[in-house]
């Protein structure tokens, strides 16, 4: 119970008492969820197959794919999501192991029986009392033993806990034995927070997402940040993966038209003062600037990404209000335009919103449904066309 109440704590669930025990509320958090005598699978609202799946997941991530081939052995088993993330590891490694994996100096300090590297006259001395039988000594060789492999060979051993697949179990242990481990879990984490990218290891970005993802485990919330919740399960939040999402796709689709994405931690804000309490703000998820056909005229778009079932049924009078007040703060008032980005797996969709008042029209409000089943860069190009 005190992992459930840990996990309503931080949003994930919602847990409810009643005369037969407990009920469990997942909300839009879905994944695989380890308790002491039970194991819960929580499937999301409309499935995605496993491999677009993890196309969206690292778009989202702006994970590399330096795979060559675009096969992908993606585990879809009832096991869930974590065996996909664990998948995901285990093909970057072996992809690593390859190519070969980074080697570095790595300063030993051995016995041996000629002198090679520097002698530890030190430990020759109070050692060894002065005998020449056997030398201490010093010396730098080039090992694998560095922590960009010592946090993946710490993943994978890991992930072995994570997984009932044999198949996939099989191919970890034998990945596991290429790699050197960690002293412990902590450290492998403690490493990944301090590496730096470079050319040397650039390549080694991709597999220390999904060892970063698979280390800290349980409890996930701000897209895939452990929020240090220990559990034996994997959980995602879909609707800050769908941010992430619609975020970056937008940032891309700004890029092309000329334009970009504002920040939305700063200034740009329609907040409420006056009222008890602290003052609010409302933020969209994703504020685009575009230029229009001359150079100083630029338009402010927000966009707010829902994950919602909008193609099979109409938009909410409360996301209306939201739009519409996004509307009117950011657009001129004879052009005040607002959009919601929402999931549509099996094809893509536009639609128009007008919102009219007795003295004409206030907003027009884009619904975008993008299709989940198609590569994420293919939105692109059609978000563009669709609203500018």
């Amino acid at each position: 119970m005190n992992r459930l109440h840990a996990l309503q704590a931080h949003g994930c669930v919602t847990l409810g008492a009643d005369h037969s025990g407990w009920r469990l509320r997942a909300e839009a958090t879905v994944g695989v969820l380890v308790l002491d005598r039970l194991r819960l699978v929580i499937e999301p609202k409309f499935a995605i197959p496993g491999g677009r799946l993890m196309s969206w997941l690292g778009y989202a991530l702006d994970a590399p794919r330096p795979l060559r081939s675009p096969s992908r052995r993606w585990a879809t088993r009832p096991d869930g999501y974590a065996d996909l993330v664990v998948t995901a590891l285990l093909e970057q490694c072996e992809h690593l192991v390859h190519e070969g994996l980074r080697r570095d100096y790595v300063r030993r300090e051995t016995v041996e029986l000629v002198l090679r590297g520097r002698l530890d006259v030190a430990a020759q001395a109070t050692r060894r009392y002065g005998q020449l039988d056997r030398l201490h000594i010093r010396a730098f060789d080039r090992e694998t033993d560095v922590w960009d492999n010592r946090v993946l060979g710490t993943a994978l051993r890991a992930a072995l806990r994570l997984t009932t697949h044999p198949g996939l179990a099989r191919d970890l242990h034998g990945a596991a034995e290429a790699f050197p481990a960690a002293a412990s879990p902590s450290a492998a984490l403690h490493a990944l927070d301090r590496i730096r990218y470079t050319r040397l290891n650039a390549r080694y970005r991709a597999a220390h997402t999904w060892a970063r993802l698979i280390l800290r485990g349980g409890g996930v919330s701000d897209l895939l940040t452990d929020q240090g919740i220990a559990a034996d399960g994997l959980l995602l939040r879909m609707p800050a993966l769908w941010e992430a999402v619609v975020r970056r796709l937008m940032s891309e689709v700004a890029v092309r038209r000329g334009g970009r994405v504002l920040p939305g931690n700063g200034g740009a804000g329609i907040t409420v003062r006056g009222d008890l309490g602290n003052p609010s703000a409302f933020r969209p998820d994703v504020l685009c600037e575009i230029p229009g056909r001359n150079d100083s005229a630029r338009s402010l778009l927000p966009v707010d990404a829902k994950y919602k079932r909008y193609d099979r049924h109409g938009i909410s009078a409360a996301d209306v209000h939201q739009l519409l007040t996004y509307g009117a703060g950011y657009s001129s008032c004879t052009k005040a335009s607002a959009a919601i980005a929402h999931p549509q797996p099996g094809g893509r969709a536009h639609r128009l919103l007008e919102v009219n008042s007795p003295r004409g029209k206030l907003a027009t409000l884009h619904v975008i449904g993008i299709d989940t089943d198609a590569q994420p860069e293919q939105a692109v190009a059609w978000i563009g066309d669709a609203l500018f």
